[in-house]
């Protein structure tokens, strides 16, 4: 049996979103169907997103390590920044700022056609989080980026294992979702390594 092999060209993944995001989409079998389940998840999530991103701060406040780099200003933030680590705590107006940012980030995952300006959008995401974009002084490393997308994709599906709808229909948001947050996270990832264009 013999199967046509796709060319792909390699460099242009590292040069052209659209296209990193299209082969990754092909490999993983991230398309319409997956996005439109993504849209469709919205009124399910929609209600528990500020649950949601408590549930990530509170995990971030575990670990000196990722609370670090809530301490320096953090870009687009015009308020008083905190003294330390021990001065920041969850109810700073620099983490409700950051809450807000990651409270419309979710909501434009799930709202948001999957064209040419929203996989820009998902690039920016991944780019701010070095010293390429925001702040220079916050460089987040790729160890803890990793940590939390591992723990929002568990948060995703336990929420979805939650809900009060047929079980094939929390498989498929879960899978949907666990596809997407590998797109997502791989948009940081170029950032770290090679320098992407």
């Amino acid at each position: 049996m013999s199967t046509t092999i796709e060319h792909i060209d390699e460099p242009r993944l590292d040069t052209d979103v659209a296209y990193r995001v299209g082969f990754l989409g092909k490999f993983m079998g991230f398309g319409a169907a997956e996005i439109a389940l993504v849209h469709e998840s919205a009124t399910h999530l929609a209600p528990l997103v500020p649950g949601l991103v408590d549930a990530v701060y509170d995990k971030l406040f575990a670990f000196d390590a990722t609370k670090r780099h809530f301490v320096p200003k953090q870009h687009g933030f015009d308020g008083a920044a905190p003294a330390n680590l021990d001065d920041l705590t969850l109810d700073h107006e620099q983490i409700a700022f950051r809450k807000s940012h990651l409270s419309k980030y979710l909501v434009k995952l799930v709202t948001t056609p999957y064209d040419e300006k929203m996989l820009q959008y998902l690039d920016w995401v991944g780019r701010i989080h070095t010293a390429k974009a925001g702040n220079p002084a916050i460089v987040v490393p790729i160890v803890q980026i990793n940590a939390l997308f591992g723990f929002v994709n568990d948060a995703l599906i336990a929420t979805f294992d939650g809900l009060e709808i047929p079980q094939e229909k929390k498989t498929a948001y879960s899978r949907a979702f666990t596809k997407l947050l590998w797109i997502q996270a791989d948009l940081f990832v170029r950032h770290y390594v090679n320098g992407a264009k």
